[in-house]
């Protein structure tokens, strides 16, 4: 039976109270010119000095008695506030125990096999949910309170139905309403399994759309604008993790974008290359994003990225999450078409006092943040802040070949349990992405359930396609997808038909349908036999079909270079060469990212030199070239892209405000968190004299120029601190 495989600890939040409540206050918090709502994080404390982040809305979690208190803290110091509320689970004792309608919802508690309730860690009043009807309308009575208070948009946390749940006699009762048949087992068989997860998808879908619906009117009545939006893990994450969440058709009943929660905690889940089961967060993490990125592209809805500095498990070494953190944020940045992120989910479990964590110095010790780190974090944070200033230069500066993609269908969460799960590391997914990405190749996860809207398909050359471990959702997609093929694409179908979910009961084995496999229904249309393998030409198009198991693949030596084969012959069949790398690297305006890819086997031309300020160093160490071995990964801020007549501020460990130029003189105010170190660099080819803060000489170590930038380092403080450069 399916287990919960997450680490201990493993929750990002707080159970005290459902609902995050947010307000908008005029003005913009600390950086110049950033969007208001570019840069957020969350969390359930007060507004303290040593939580000063550089950010545009503060996310205000729970509805406990503290909730006004803690909201006013925030936005008496020049937060926006954003409002949030739990879906799956809560502090929900009015609802479970009938003070909401008169009615005891416990039979609503997600329900194993074993007659035991799925809990939010462990806490037996704090079970997932199996929403009914009601349970929609107690969602949105308590978003109403909030919006009461003057909310201005909503967020809705985390959908989800665990696969290995299933018996709660609500979803009983739910299945008779649905499927108009008594209820079945789960794991009574693949259809009944496949069954149970399109009810889960349906009921989250139902009780969100509530939501929204109740938003929406609200908004009406009152004359404004309230936008909607949904907090969530990636669908390539919760299908991994065994959990159903009703993803992509969020957009259709209502969302108005998402939070992609992507962090170290899901992307170091193992998974398997060439044989070997190991941690591989970059890539997880790369693969991640583009998931949730694919989710919105069609639509034209907003996503932020969410990074965090550590992850829910509070057992690793400092060294350890600040290194996993540099690949996840470093994978966010290869998605240059997203420029909003939440930076921190909980900043007090980072810079608070409750923040300590192992050291690899001294592993049985906790100890609080090392100060590099906190430094490093605040010069990332503001660097973010200044992404959407770049979205339209983007640049590959170093990858293999673009537009490829590998199809995925939410319905990839749906055959995740007993009694025939489909592979354990979610190899059918990447035993098709994973070759690819680790040779440069910036592959995307597209999403069927919107391939058929406007414009979406015309991004991608090559698209990979198995339907082992998911099925099509409908008819629709096919459709589209021949039309794709016929009018030049090349597909590769990499499926050995063995998948025990086939049969299951759905469109294309119903009146008036009778195929045995979906499969069969594409290759029909496309015009090729079943049972042809190899390349076929359809139109202007080619279909590769390859008759293997990508997760058997996954676990071959050399399964990576069977697939990278398929890929170079369905290319070559349009005189198409694929191209690899053995690095990524990507220009945005002034910035550039790059990552070693430890796995690829083919070498890259040489980096050019110049000079770039190392944004993941403390220091903002100056380097003149990124050679890249292994795993390295580098942040960098290139000088010589930043056009600057007199000296500015180009890099910050924290808020730089009111920066103002005379001769000689460069003024500007500076904040961030309390007892840290602020480090500044400033574009200047002329040297720093000497420098003043709140009217207090700075010591001459603690600034200096070498012709080309100038930088100074001082104690930070919360409270914004006038800071004077004079010049030659």
């Amino acid at each position: 039976m399916p287990v919960d495989t997450r680490p201990s600890g493993w929750k990002h939040r707080f159970t005290m109270g459902a609902v995050v409540i947010a307000m908008t206050v005029p003005g913009l918090r600390h950086a110049q010119g950033q969007d208001a709502d570019a840069l957020n994080f969350q969390t359930h404390a007060l507004w303290s000095p040593r939580l000063n982040i550089e950010a545009g809305t503060a996310i205000v979690y729970g509805i406990d008695a503290s909730l006004p208190q803690r909201v006013e803290s925030w936005r008496s110091h020049g937060y926006h506030i954003a409002l949030m509320t739990g879906v799956s689970w809560g502090e929900y004792s009015d609802y479970l125990d009938g003070r909401f309608d008169g009615k005891k919802h416990w039979d609503e508690a997600q329900m194993d096999r074993d007659g035991k309730m799925v809990l939010d860690g462990n806490n037996p009043l704090i079970p997932y949910i199996a929403p009914s009807a009601s349970y929609g309308k107690f969602l949105a009575a308590g978003v109403l309170r909030a919006l009461d208070a003057g909310v201005e948009s909503v967020f809705l946390e985390e959908p989800e139905f665990w696969a290995k749940s299933g018996w709660s006699e609500s979803f009983k009762r739910e299945w008779q309403a649905f499927y108009g048949t008594p209820w079945q087992p789960p794991d009574s068989s693949p259809d009944a399994q496949y069954r149970a997860s399109k009810l889960k998808y349906f009921l989250y879908r139902r009780a969100l759309a509530d939501v929204f619906a109740a938003v929406k009117q609200y908004g009406e009545a009152h004359h404004k604008k309230i936008p909607c939006y949904v907090a969530t893990h990636s669908l390539v994450n919760y299908a991994q993790w065994r959990i159903v969440s009703p993803e992509s058709s969020l957009i259709d009943v209502g969302a108005d974008g998402y939070i992609a929660q992507v962090w170290t905690g899901t992307a170091r889940t193992s998974n398997a290359y060439d044989g070997k089961v190991q941690e591989r967060t970059f890539e997880a993490a790369f693969l991640e994003y583009g998931a949730m990125q694919n989710l919105v592209r069609a639509s034209g809805r907003k996503v932020w990225y969410l990074n965090d500095p550590i992850e829910d498990n509070p057992n690793h070494t400092w060294e350890d999450y600040r290194f996993n953190w540099e690949s996840t944020l470093a994978a966010s940045l290869f998605q240059p078409e997203v420029s909003s992120y939440e930076l921190v989910p909980w900043p007090e479990r980072i810079f608070g006092p409750r923040g300590t964590y192992p050291s690899e110095a001294d592993p049985a010790k906790r100890v609080p943040i090392p100060a590099p780190y906190e430094t490093e974090l605040q010069t990332v944070f503001h660097a973010l802040g200044e992404m959407k200033k770049s979205a339209a230069h983007a640049q590959w500066l170093a990858a293999g070949s673009q537009g490829i993609g590998v199809l995925v269908s939410d319905t990839l969460m749906f055959q995740r349990a007993a009694p025939t799960p489909s592979d354990e590391r979610l190899s059918s997914f990447f035993g098709l992405s994973l070759p690819l990405l680790a040779h440069g190749i910036p592959v995307e996860p597209v999403q069927v359930e919107s391939f058929h809207r406007a414009k979406l398909a015309d991004r991608y050359r090559c698209l990979l396609l198995t339907y082992e471990g998911q099925k099509p959702p409908s008819i629709a997609f096919h459709h589209a997808l021949v039309n794709w093929v016929k009018a030049g694409g090349i597909l590769v179908v990499v499926d050995d038909g063995k998948d025990p979910y086939q049969s299951v009961s759905d469109w294309w084995n119903t009146e008036p349908r009778h195929y045995v496999r979906p499969m069969d229904e594409l290759f029909e249309e496309l015009g090729i036999a079943n049972t042809q393998a190899g390349v076929m030409h359809v139109g202007k198009g080619i279909v590769l079909h390859e008759a293997t198991s990508p997760a058997a693949l996954a676990m071959q030596a050399d399964g990576s270079q069977h697939l990278l084969n398929s890929v170079k012959t369905a290319l070559a069949a349009k005189s198409i060469r694929l191209q690899v790398s053995d690095r990524f690297v990507l220009r945005r305006g002034p910035y550039i990212i790059a990552k070693g890819l430890s796995e690829a086997t083919a070498a890259s031309s040489s980096n050019a030199t110049g000079y770039y300020i190392d944004l993941f160093s403390a220091n903002m160490d100056v380097v003149h070239s990124y050679a890249l071995k292994g795993k390295e990964h580098h942040f960098l801020l290139d000088v010589a892209a930043i056009k600057a007549a007199t000296p500015t501020v180009i890099a910050s460990a924290g808020g730089i405000a009111k920066e103002h130029y005379e001769p000689k003189l460069l003024t500007f105010s500076a904040s961030g968190i309390e007892g840290s170190t602020a480090m500044v660099r400033i574009k200047s080819a002329s040297a720093i004299t000497r420098v003043r803060v709140n009217g207090a000489a700075l010591d001459s170590a603690a600034f200096g120029s070498d012709g080309t930038t100038a930088w100074l380092r001082f104690p930070q403080h919360a409270s914004p601190q006038t800071v004077k450069v004079y010049f030659k």
